[in-house]
């Protein structure tokens, strides 16, 4: 990792696996090595995210520059390990947001083995519904638990101060024929960089998405939606959000 001491400081932290895994950062205390009253990572004020290898599917992991996290997605049950093994290896025993993009299995098949294993925050997903036995066994052990569900909605501030904000863009309607265009699309900005989270919307969300919040969609790293398929990433959608990066998470073939 290469850090130019300004501020805002701009970080790519490459993992070449089948996917990129990138962040963006900005320098703070040389305390890397310590942790915070709760025990808690602490980034040197450092906004971290992790694009996993799970396949076709997606699931992103996020550091937050406060030593709290935040999980999008799981992908399938296959890689569940996977996304444990990540969260745990980066020092983290809790989860503090965790965002379930839409009920596809290919993006929720791993979060009850996630669920079970972390201490949990706050859940976020839309209002859509499977009849899927991977979406109803979700819903099952987060009752179990005795958590809460925050409906994710255009509009939906996550977190928010001077430097962080994460909101929710997507999705606009309250229904749709199509379980894709739910999907919770996801914005965090720090400082001057931003990256933005799409799941699986497709053209419909985004044309929704350019007429709500267009000023909102300009980032720095745009996790491509709907695995890179034709259903997404329309011409008008990629001008407005003009990314320097763009992640495409997709099984090898």
């Amino acid at each position: 990792m290469k850090e130019v001491k300004k501020f805002p400081l701009l970080t790519l932290v490459f993992m070449l696996i089948a996917l990129i895994a990138i962040a963006f950062s900005r320098v703070g205390s040389n305390n890397s090595d310590k942790q915070n009253s709760d025990s808690k990572p602490v980034n040197d004020n450092n906004l971290v995210v992790h694009y996993l290898d799970v396949g076709q599917g997606d699931s992103e992991f996020i550091e937050l520059p406060d030593g709290k996290c935040m999980l999008i997605d799981a992908s399938e049950k296959e890689y569940a390990d996977t996304v444990i093994e990540t969260i745990e290896s980066c020092g983290y025993s809790k989860i503090d947001y965790v965002v379930a993009t839409h009920p596809h299995s290919d993006h929720i098949g791993g979060l009850y083995d996630v669920i079970e294993n972390f201490d949990i925050g706050e859940i976020y997903m839309p209002k859509a519904s499977s009849n899927s036995k991977t979406f109803e066994n979700l819903l099952n052990l987060i009752s179990d638990r005795g958590l809460q569900i925050n409906t994710a909605k255009a509009g939906k501030s996550i977190y928010s101060d001077n430097d962080l904000k994460m909101e929710i863009l997507s999705p606009v309607n309250d229904k749709y024929d199509d379980l894709n265009n739910y999907s919770a699309v996801v914005k965090i900005s720090y400082g001057v960089n931003s990256f933005l989270f799409t799941g699986d919307a497709e053209k419909l969300a985004e044309s929704q998405m350019l007429e709500n919040c267009y000023d909102k969609l300009d980032c720095d790293v745009l996790k491509v939606g709907h695995h890179g398929s034709n259903s997404s990433s329309s011409y008008d959608f990629l001008e407005a959000v003009s990314p320097r990066y763009a992640i495409i998470s997709c099984g090898e073939g």
